[in-house]
Protein backbone atom coordinates (compact mmCIF):
# COMPACT_ATOMS: atom_id res chain seq x y z
CA UNK A 1 0.00 0.00 0.00
CA UNK A 2 1.52 3.07 -1.18
CA UNK A 3 1.52 6.36 1.26
CA UNK A 4 -0.77 8.12 -1.08
CA UNK A 5 -3.26 5.47 -1.42
CA UNK A 6 -6.78 7.23 -1.09
CA UNK A 7 -5.54 10.50 -2.63
CA UNK A 8 -7.13 12.77 -4.80
CA UNK A 9 -4.19 14.93 -6.64
CA UNK A 10 -3.97 17.28 -9.09
CA UNK A 11 -1.16 17.98 -10.95
CA UNK A 12 0.15 21.03 -13.05
CA UNK A 13 2.61 21.81 -15.45
CA UNK A 14 3.10 18.40 -17.01
CA UNK A 15 4.32 18.85 -20.29
CA UNK A 16 6.86 16.46 -21.56
CA UNK A 17 8.36 13.48 -19.67
CA UNK A 18 10.97 14.67 -18.94
CA UNK A 19 9.79 17.62 -16.31
CA UNK A 20 9.93 17.52 -13.08
CA UNK A 21 5.92 17.57 -13.05
CA UNK A 22 5.50 14.10 -14.83
CA UNK A 23 8.08 12.71 -12.40
CA UNK A 24 6.16 13.66 -9.56
CA UNK A 25 2.63 12.43 -11.16
CA UNK A 26 4.14 9.19 -12.14
CA UNK A 27 5.56 8.94 -8.49
CA UNK A 28 2.14 9.77 -7.18
CA UNK A 29 0.55 6.98 -9.27
CA UNK A 30 2.86 4.73 -7.73
CA UNK A 31 2.24 5.68 -4.45
CA UNK A 32 -1.74 4.90 -4.92
CA UNK A 33 -2.91 8.53 -5.90
CA UNK A 34 -5.43 9.25 -7.86
CA UNK A 35 -4.54 11.79 -10.00
CA UNK A 36 -5.75 14.69 -12.95
CA UNK A 37 -3.37 17.07 -15.09
CA UNK A 38 -3.82 20.52 -16.23
CA UNK A 39 -2.70 22.03 -19.73
CA UNK A 40 -3.57 24.88 -21.08
CA UNK A 41 -2.91 26.53 -24.80
CA UNK A 42 -0.90 25.22 -27.67
CA UNK A 43 0.85 23.32 -24.66
CA UNK A 44 -2.50 21.38 -24.05
CA UNK A 45 -2.77 18.60 -27.12
CA UNK A 46 1.13 18.02 -25.88
CA UNK A 47 0.08 17.13 -22.22
CA UNK A 48 -2.70 14.74 -23.34
CA UNK A 49 0.18 12.46 -25.18
CA UNK A 50 2.25 12.96 -22.32
CA UNK A 51 -0.75 12.25 -19.74
CA UNK A 52 -0.78 8.80 -22.39
CA UNK A 53 2.83 7.33 -21.03
CA UNK A 54 1.45 6.90 -17.23
CA UNK A 55 -0.11 4.48 -15.46
CA UNK A 56 -3.74 4.49 -16.53
CA UNK A 57 -3.78 7.87 -18.38
CA UNK A 58 -4.79 10.34 -16.35
CA UNK A 59 -7.31 12.65 -17.99
CA UNK A 60 -6.51 16.02 -18.34
CA UNK A 61 -8.05 19.30 -18.21
CA UNK A 62 -7.48 22.71 -19.66
CA UNK A 63 -6.33 25.38 -17.03
CA UNK A 64 -4.86 28.61 -18.21
CA UNK A 65 -3.93 29.69 -14.80
CA UNK A 66 -4.96 33.51 -16.44
CA UNK A 67 -8.05 32.49 -17.23
CA UNK A 68 -10.30 32.93 -14.26
CA UNK A 69 -13.25 30.89 -16.25
CA UNK A 70 -10.91 28.06 -16.98
CA UNK A 71 -9.66 27.81 -13.22
CA UNK A 72 -13.57 28.21 -12.16
CA UNK A 73 -14.71 25.47 -15.01
CA UNK A 74 -11.59 23.39 -13.65
CA UNK A 75 -12.97 23.64 -10.00
CA UNK A 76 -16.78 22.55 -10.78
CA UNK A 77 -15.24 19.31 -12.75
CA UNK A 78 -13.46 17.87 -9.66
CA UNK A 79 -16.11 19.14 -7.12
CA UNK A 80 -18.28 16.92 -9.23
CA UNK A 81 -15.87 13.86 -9.74
CA UNK A 82 -14.33 14.21 -6.58
CA UNK A 83 -16.31 16.51 -4.11
CA UNK A 84 -12.40 16.93 -2.62
CA UNK A 85 -9.05 17.70 -3.08
CA UNK A 86 -6.39 16.04 -1.24
CA UNK A 87 -3.43 17.73 -3.56
CA UNK A 88 -2.18 20.15 -5.85
CA UNK A 89 1.32 20.46 -7.31
CA UNK A 90 2.24 23.43 -8.98
CA UNK A 91 4.43 23.43 -11.26
CA UNK A 92 4.58 26.82 -13.45
CA UNK A 93 6.65 29.18 -14.90
CA UNK A 94 7.28 31.55 -17.70
CA UNK A 95 9.06 34.43 -18.38
CA UNK A 96 9.41 36.44 -21.85
CA UNK A 97 12.68 35.59 -23.57
CA UNK A 98 14.27 39.15 -22.10
CA UNK A 99 13.36 38.62 -18.95
CA UNK A 100 16.23 35.86 -18.88
CA UNK A 101 19.96 35.87 -19.50
CA UNK A 102 19.96 39.92 -20.68
CA UNK A 103 20.35 41.83 -17.48
CA UNK A 104 17.45 43.38 -15.14
CA UNK A 105 17.03 46.11 -17.38
CA UNK A 106 16.33 44.75 -20.89
CA UNK A 107 12.38 43.93 -19.82
CA UNK A 108 9.89 46.02 -19.33
CA UNK A 109 7.02 46.16 -16.81
CA UNK A 110 4.41 44.11 -19.17
CA UNK A 111 7.14 41.31 -19.68
CA UNK A 112 7.80 41.57 -15.93
CA UNK A 113 4.32 41.49 -14.98
CA UNK A 114 3.59 38.18 -17.09
CA UNK A 115 6.69 36.60 -15.21
CA UNK A 116 4.91 37.49 -12.02
CA UNK A 117 1.64 36.90 -12.95
CA UNK A 118 2.17 33.24 -14.47
CA UNK A 119 5.44 31.61 -12.08
CA UNK A 120 4.02 33.26 -8.67
CA UNK A 121 0.62 34.68 -8.67
CA UNK A 122 -0.55 31.66 -10.00
CA UNK A 123 -0.04 30.00 -6.81
CA UNK A 124 -2.95 32.07 -5.21
CA UNK A 125 -5.27 31.49 -8.15
CA UNK A 126 -5.04 27.82 -8.52
CA UNK A 127 -5.36 27.74 -4.30
CA UNK A 128 -8.41 29.76 -4.29
CA UNK A 129 -10.35 27.78 -7.07
CA UNK A 130 -9.75 24.88 -5.50
CA UNK A 131 -10.18 25.97 -2.15
CA UNK A 132 -13.19 24.93 -1.26
CA UNK A 133 -11.60 20.99 -2.28
CA UNK A 134 -9.02 21.74 -0.27
CA UNK A 135 -10.74 22.49 2.47
CA UNK A 136 -12.89 19.29 2.77
CA UNK A 137 -9.68 17.68 2.85
CA UNK A 138 -8.33 19.84 5.56
CA UNK A 139 -11.19 18.88 7.77
CA UNK A 140 -11.03 15.48 7.20
CA UNK A 141 -7.36 15.32 8.05
CA UNK A 142 -5.20 17.54 5.93
CA UNK A 143 -4.68 18.63 2.43
CA UNK A 144 -1.07 19.84 0.98
CA UNK A 145 -0.22 22.06 -2.06
CA UNK A 146 3.36 21.27 -3.19
CA UNK A 147 5.09 24.01 -5.40
CA UNK A 148 8.13 23.52 -7.45
CA UNK A 149 10.86 25.85 -6.65
CA UNK A 150 14.37 26.88 -7.48
CA UNK A 151 16.22 28.53 -4.16
CA UNK A 152 15.69 32.54 -5.12
CA UNK A 153 17.54 33.49 -1.87
CA UNK A 154 21.16 34.27 -3.64
CA UNK A 155 21.54 36.18 -7.00
CA UNK A 156 21.65 33.58 -10.43
CA UNK A 157 23.63 34.37 -13.34
CA UNK A 158 21.29 34.66 -16.46
CA UNK A 159 18.18 34.04 -13.99
CA UNK A 160 17.53 37.96 -13.82
CA UNK A 161 13.46 38.72 -13.59
CA UNK A 162 12.48 34.81 -12.90
CA UNK A 163 14.77 35.02 -9.79
CA UNK A 164 12.80 38.01 -9.15
CA UNK A 165 9.25 35.78 -9.78
CA UNK A 166 10.80 32.97 -8.05
CA UNK A 167 11.07 34.92 -4.52
CA UNK A 168 7.43 36.42 -4.92
CA UNK A 169 6.50 32.85 -5.50
CA UNK A 170 8.38 32.19 -2.12
CA UNK A 171 7.50 34.46 -0.01
CA UNK A 172 3.61 33.98 -1.59
CA UNK A 173 4.12 30.14 -0.26
CA UNK A 174 4.36 31.59 3.64
CA UNK A 175 1.50 33.61 3.64
CA UNK A 176 -0.83 31.05 2.37
CA UNK A 177 0.84 28.89 4.83
CA UNK A 178 -0.07 31.39 7.40
CA UNK A 179 -3.34 31.82 5.99
CA UNK A 180 -4.40 27.95 5.70
CA UNK A 181 -3.04 27.03 8.34
CA UNK A 182 -5.89 26.89 11.01
CA UNK A 183 -7.94 25.40 7.70
CA UNK A 184 -5.36 22.18 7.99
CA UNK A 185 -4.15 22.92 4.39
CA UNK A 186 -0.45 22.90 4.04
CA UNK A 187 1.63 24.92 1.85
CA UNK A 188 5.24 23.70 1.14
CA UNK A 189 8.05 24.22 -1.38
CA UNK A 190 10.54 22.21 -3.16
CA UNK A 191 13.62 23.54 -4.18
CA UNK A 192 15.47 21.43 -7.13
CA UNK A 193 18.38 21.47 -8.15
CA UNK A 194 18.90 22.04 -11.96
CA UNK A 195 17.34 18.89 -13.49
CA UNK A 196 17.12 19.06 -17.61
CA UNK A 197 13.94 19.76 -19.00
CA UNK A 198 12.65 21.64 -21.84
CA UNK A 199 12.06 24.49 -19.62
CA UNK A 200 15.43 24.70 -18.19
CA UNK A 201 17.21 24.16 -21.36
CA UNK A 202 15.15 27.39 -22.13
CA UNK A 203 17.42 29.19 -19.57
CA UNK A 204 20.31 31.41 -20.94
CA UNK A 205 23.59 29.66 -19.41
CA UNK A 206 21.85 26.27 -18.24
CA UNK A 207 24.61 24.27 -19.05
CA UNK A 208 27.36 25.99 -17.63
CA UNK A 209 24.90 25.61 -14.02
CA UNK A 210 24.68 21.99 -14.30
CA UNK A 211 28.72 21.46 -14.22
CA UNK A 212 28.89 24.13 -11.35
CA UNK A 213 26.22 22.53 -9.35
CA UNK A 214 27.39 19.21 -9.80
CA UNK A 215 31.05 19.47 -7.97
CA UNK A 216 29.50 21.50 -5.46
CA UNK A 217 27.09 19.33 -4.10
CA UNK A 218 28.38 17.13 -1.25
CA UNK A 219 25.79 14.44 -2.35
CA UNK A 220 26.45 14.96 -6.48
CA UNK A 221 23.81 15.70 -8.51
CA UNK A 222 22.36 13.99 -11.83
CA UNK A 223 20.74 16.90 -14.29
CA UNK A 224 18.91 13.77 -15.87
CA UNK A 225 17.43 12.06 -12.51
CA UNK A 226 13.65 13.86 -11.60
CA UNK A 227 13.27 11.00 -9.20
CA UNK A 228 14.79 12.87 -5.60
CA UNK A 229 12.64 16.15 -6.80
CA UNK A 230 9.55 13.86 -7.46
CA UNK A 231 10.14 11.80 -4.12
CA UNK A 232 10.20 14.81 -2.01
CA UNK A 233 7.49 16.10 -3.47
CA UNK A 234 5.11 12.41 -2.77
CA UNK A 235 6.65 12.84 0.75
CA UNK A 236 5.24 16.50 1.08
CA UNK A 237 1.31 15.56 -0.40
CA UNK A 238 1.52 12.38 1.66
CA UNK A 239 0.49 12.32 5.31
CA UNK A 240 4.19 11.53 6.65
CA UNK A 241 4.64 15.87 7.45
CA UNK A 242 1.54 16.90 9.25
CA UNK A 243 2.78 19.59 11.23
CA UNK A 244 5.06 20.93 8.07
CA UNK A 245 3.80 24.10 6.28
CA UNK A 246 5.51 27.01 5.00
CA UNK A 247 8.82 25.10 3.95
CA UNK A 248 11.34 24.87 1.57
CA UNK A 249 12.21 21.58 0.86
CA UNK A 250 15.96 22.16 -0.76
CA UNK A 251 16.46 18.62 -3.13
CA UNK A 252 19.80 19.76 -4.61
CA UNK A 253 21.94 17.16 -3.57
CA UNK A 254 23.24 19.63 -0.74
CA UNK A 255 24.72 22.42 -3.16
CA UNK A 256 22.57 25.15 -0.77
CA UNK A 257 24.71 24.52 2.04
CA UNK A 258 28.26 24.56 0.69
CA UNK A 259 29.86 27.68 -0.23
CA UNK A 260 31.69 28.48 -3.44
Amino acid sequence: MGILEGKRILVTGVLTDDSLAFAAARTALEEGAEIVLSGFGRGLSLTRRTARRLPGQPDVLEIDVTNLEQLAAAAAHLSDRWGRLDGLVHAIGFAPANCLGSGMFAADWDDVAVAIEVSAYSLKSLVGAFLPLLEVSGADGGASVVALDFDSTLAWPTYDWMGVAKSALESLARYLAYELGPKKIRVNLVAAGPVRTVAARSIPGFSTLNGAWSARAPLGWDVGDATPVAKACVALLSDWLPMTTGEMIHVDGGAHAVGA
